[in-house]
């Protein structure tokens, strides 16, 4: 029983799929995201999150979620800089 929650515990704080070589995505996404607020920040955690993993985990699947959420912080930084001018 506790080799399982030892395997269940690593699937929810460690899985392989977030983390490269010595690097964990959501330390990444920490460092990348300091100083942002709201969706702005949402859209780039979730950026560099389905970038991150593709390749061990959903393949094109998360790269177009990616790239969705790459549109959309697009617009929103467009439309706010629009709004500046």
């Amino acid at each position: 029983m506790k080799e399982n929650k030892q395997n269940t515990n690593k699937s929810v704080h460690q899985p392989a799929h977030y983390t490269q070589g010595k690097i964990e995505c959501i330390d990444a996404i920490e460092s990348a995201t300091m100083g942002l607020i709201g969706i702005t920040a949402v859209c780039v955690a979730n950026v560099i999150k389905y970038v991150w993993r593709f390749a061990l985990k959903n393949g094109i699947e998360d790269l177009d979620k990616a790239d969705y959420y790459l549109q959309k912080l697009r617009t929103l930084v467009r439309d706010s800089t629009l709004k500046d001018e």
